[in-house]
């Protein structure tokens, strides 16, 4: 169990939009608001990418250039046998956060645009960005299913030798798959 992991998922999330929608009561400097809310959303996440995604749903995604400049998306997944029932709570919160939050911003860039505030639209369109890079992350690794990692933290942090090739298997039991293109 990782309540302290499934509070944080949702704490910048959720602080990020109602810091939006009640910025305006509290404080007269749009430039305040602005800087709290991009704050908020870069904790979120780095949170979510790099903690939460972990800890609660085994999945991990990130980004790696080769020495030939060359960009290779990684994506894994855990394998994980059985899970307790608050671990299948976590789970769902975990994805309930990351697909509800994204439509909310969209909900926001539509009223930001109708509404003519066009002043808070390049603050929305960076919370759509966020939440929807992690949103496709995680989605891209949960459908990668066959592909794990291993079960040590340790084998997280490790970023010796990048692989020349689509697929390599380590001697931990660890396959990492990547997608390669560039930017």
């Amino acid at each position: 169990r990782h309540p302290l992991a499934t509070f944080f998922h949702l704490f910048f999330r959720v602080s990020a939009i109602i810091t939006y929608l009640f910025c305006d009561w509290f404080s007269n400097s749009f430039v305040a608001c602005f800087v709290t809310i991009l704050l908020l959303l870069s904790f979120d996440f780095w949170s979510v990418k790099n903690v939460t995604g972990r800890l609660l749903v085994g999945l991990r995604w990130w980004n790696q250039i080769d020495e030939d400049g060359k960009s290779h998306w990684v994506f894994e997944a855990r394998r994980v046998p059985t899970r307790a029932a608050s671990t299948e709570a976590e789970a769902r919160i975990f994805w309930l956060g990351l697909i509800i939050c994204p439509v909310i911003w969209t909900v926001f860039f539509f009223s930001t645009l109708f509404s003519l505030k066009l002043k808070w639209l390049a603050l929305v369109i960076a919370g759509i960005s966020l939440q929807t890079a992690n949103l496709y992350g995680y989605i891209h690794c949960k459908l990668g299913g066959h592909k794990s990692t291993s079960r040590a933290t340790s084998s997280f942090f490790v970023t010796a030798d990048v692989p020349k090739r689509q697929e390599r298997r380590t001697p931990d039991h660890t396959e990492e798959h990547g997608k390669t293109g560039t930017r």
